[in-house]
C-alpha cells in the first residue's frame, strides 16, 4: 500500500525498516564521498557527485518522514 502522508503511529516493523534504508543509504553516501577524491576520470567523478546528493536526500526525506509521524 502505498501512502499519500506517513502513517501518524509506526510499527516496530516500520521502524526497523526506515532505519534500515536510512542506514543503507548513509553508508553508501559515505562511500561514495570517501572515494570520489580518488577518481581521475571528471564524468565518474560527477556521476559520484550525483549519487551522493541522491543518496543525502533519501536521508534527509527519512528523517522527515519519522519527524512526521511523531507523537506530540
Amino acid at each position: 500500500m502505498n501512502y499519500e502522508q506517513a502513517p501518524a503511529v509506526f510499527t516496530g516493523k516500520d521502524l526497523n525498516y526506515l532505519c534500515d534504508m536510512f542506514h543503507w543509504h548513509y553508508g553508501a553516501y559515505k562511500r561514495t564521498v570517501m572515494r570520489e577524491d580518488n577518481v581521475e576520470d571528471q564524468e565518474i567523478e560527477e556521476l559520484m557527485d550525483r549519487a551522493a546528493d541522491t543518496f543525502f536526500r533519501h536521508m534527509e526525506t527519512i528523517l522527515e518522514i519519522l519527524k512526521g509521524g511523531s507523537n506530540e
